[in-house]
């Protein structure tokens, strides 16, 4: 195994930035998709209803058939991939961020607007900070699908550790299936602990927000 590795290291390193590079893409285009939108539904529960179902039921689509829909549509390489991995990537973060901006506390609410603020400056200023730890969850547990969804990728040509884990299955070779499979979870554990580190730290800022309201 450790000779294989030390004959193979480079492309090993070359798979395994392409891997981080397509699901750190999926997950920032994600993120910036879903968490506007998922604040925007706060507005309307009826429409986002319907919204959140429309992403459960994407979410659903087996993968691989999600990306032979790209490749015609799109063509192959990471672009589809990482399109396909987008798809994926919303339903967590988007129905995080909705949950976390309405269960803010009414109550809070209602101070904010005696003091004055509109309806904007509330959620801007009050409701999104007040949600970001739920939010960040629903990004955390995105990206650890996405580091996963992102092997299926090397199907359409994408790259990515699902290279040496597919190529590793067609000869055989046990030490490339390692070789693929190992970094791809120490990626996602990586990437797990990162964000969950952030989102402490993120807490208990929003907790002495919370406080400094109620106070007022």
């Amino acid at each position: 195994m450790i000779a294989w590795v030390m004959e193979n290291w480079a492309r090993i390193l070359e798979k395994m930035g392409q891997h981080i590079f397509i699901s750190l893409s999926a997950l920032i285009i994600g993120t910036l998709i879903a968490v506007p939108i998922g604040i925007m539904l706060t507005r309307s529960k009826k429409l986002s209803q319907v919204i959140i179902s429309v992403a459960s039921v994407l979410q659903t689509l087996p993968s691989l058939a999600l990306l032979a829909i790209m490749v015609p549509i799109i063509g192959v390489g990471r672009t589809p991939a990482i399109v396909a991995l987008v798809i994926y990537s919303l339903l967590p973060i988007l129905r995080n961020t909705y949950l976390g901006v309405t269960s803010v506390d009414e109550d809070i609410l209602d101070a904010c607007r005696g003091m004055g603020l509109t309806e904007m400056q509330i959620i801007k200023q009050v409701q999104v900070p007040l949600a970001m730890p739920v939010i960040m969850s629903g990004i955390q547990l995105s990206a650890v699908y996405l580091v996963s969804w992102a092997t299926i990728a090397s199907y359409i040509g994408a790259g990515g550790l699902g290279d040496l884990i597919f190529m590793g299955l067609n000869n055989f070779n046990f030490y490339a299936i390692l070789s693929g499979t190992i970094p791809v979870t120490l990626i996602a554990l990586f990437m797990d602990l990162s964000i969950g580190k952030l989102k402490e730290k993120i807490s208990p800022r929003m907790v002495r927000k919370e406080v400094i309201i109620n106070e007022k």
